[in-house]
């Protein structure tokens, strides 16, 4: 009889107050959704993960334990509210799921990083099997070489992108002049003017992209230089260490509109609708942040969550799942990672017809549990 249970994990402290509830703060947990079956003996468990995502009632996780497995869906202590994540606290949080479910019995763990949660499962490996991280990207003692990381036994990376400062800059729209003015836009970088397509040339592309990293570099030479101004006007007194700030224009990626790059078999648009809309709209990707954050989470130089960088030094097996019709994961992004993997237990999986969320396909969600749970062993 398949079962389902809420988990409390003792949350190891990140050291700075980045979590507005003092319910959650002083609760010294996070929480996980533990489904199994009670005929059989603890064995193996697959745990999925996201840095910001609530996880707990993933729509795999059913479909997992009806497999023989168990199957854990994380929620961090980010959940629901990334716009001061540090994704060296996400490693710890997921390295004392990963203890706990060492307690409990489960003596062999799949890590499976599903969508925004590739590159934290990538990060969390290598850090676990060779730690390195002594402090956040913004000089904050943080110290994963003696965090007591147990390394998962397999990585997949399920519907997943290389990590949040990847896909945000392949996002981020370059025709922003002003960071205060979002319509103040560039014609010669607008992916949204006419005359620039789609469909978009080889040429306005690479123009493009190198101008999504410049605004990208910009940003961060802006967060690290105002970080260090907020620590010379604390020197000696207590102040703000970090201020909170906005992100115009996140869902930029051209590919949304011209589907001829990148092929695939998606329809064109965005996992939140228009991408004109999109680009725009707080519910969208990485609108609001703080200057700490931007580092560990957005700056593409800077981020550490980033699955090209860390899974050459992964020495697990690792299987890359993706599906066809995904419009967030695509498929570069897929053959990039398992290309990145140096190893030979590595599988590229392809699910035709799948989208990011399965939406309206379950039999496609039951075949990515299928893949799982056969790469388990």
């Amino acid at each position: 009889m398949l079962t389902r249970e809420l988990l409390p994990v003792p949350m190891t402290p990140g050291g700075r107050l980045d979590i507005n509830s003092g319910v959650a703060r002083l609760s010294g947990k996070i929480w996980a959704t533990l489904w199994k079956d009670d005929r059989r003996p603890a064995g193996t468990a697959v745990l999925i993960v996201h840095p910001s995502s609530n996880f707990i009632g993933h729509y795999a996780l059913e479909e997992l334990a009806s497999r023989g497995v168990a199957a854990v869906g994380l929620a961090t202590r980010y959940v629901g509210n990334d716009s001061a994540l540090i994704m060296e606290n996400c490693v710890l949080d997921v390295g004392a799921t990963i203890r706990h479910l060492r307690e409990l019995g489960y003596d062999r763990i799949v890590l499976v990083g599903n969508s925004g949660g590739g590159g934290l499962a990538a990060l969390y490996q290598a850090q676990a099997e060779t730690p390195t991280i002594t402090h956040t990207p913004a000089g904050d003692p943080l110290d994963l070489t003696a965090a007591g990381l147990i390394p998962a036994d397999r990585v997949v990376m399920a519907m997943a992108h290389p990590g949040r400062a990847v896909v945000y800059t392949e996002g981020l729209d370059p025709a922003v002049k002003d960071e205060h003015r979002p319509f103040d836009r560039d014609p010669e970088l607008d992916m949204f003017d006419p005359a620039n397509g789609p469909a978009y040339s080889p040429e306005f592309v690479a123009r493009y992209r190198h101008g999504q990293l410049d605004r990208n570099r910009r940003i961060t030479d802006w967060a690290l230089t105002t970080i260090g101004e907020l620590r010379d006007r604390a020197a000696g007194g207590a102040g703000p260490d970090d201020l909170p700030f906005v992100v115009h224009g996140t869902a930029a990626d051209p590919r949304f509109l011209d589907l001829a790059l990148d092929p695939s078999d998606r329809v064109a648009g965005t996992l939140w609708g228009s991408p004109w809309v999109a680009n725009f709209q707080p519910a969208s990707l990485g609108h609001l942040t703080s200057l700490r954050s931007w580092l560990s989470q957005w700056s593409y130089d800077h981020s550490r969550a980033n699955a090209y960088r860390e899974l050459p030094g992964v020495k697990a097996p690792v299987m890359v799942v993706y599906g066809s019709a995904d419009c967030a994961a695509f498929p570069s992004h897929a053959r990039g990672m398992y290309d990145a993997v140096t190893h030979d237990q590595r599988e590229l999986v392809e699910i035709k017809g799948a989208d990011h969320y399965f939406q309206g396909r379950p039999d496609l969600a039951a075949a990515m549990c299928d893949h799982i749970v056969e790469w388990a062993g």
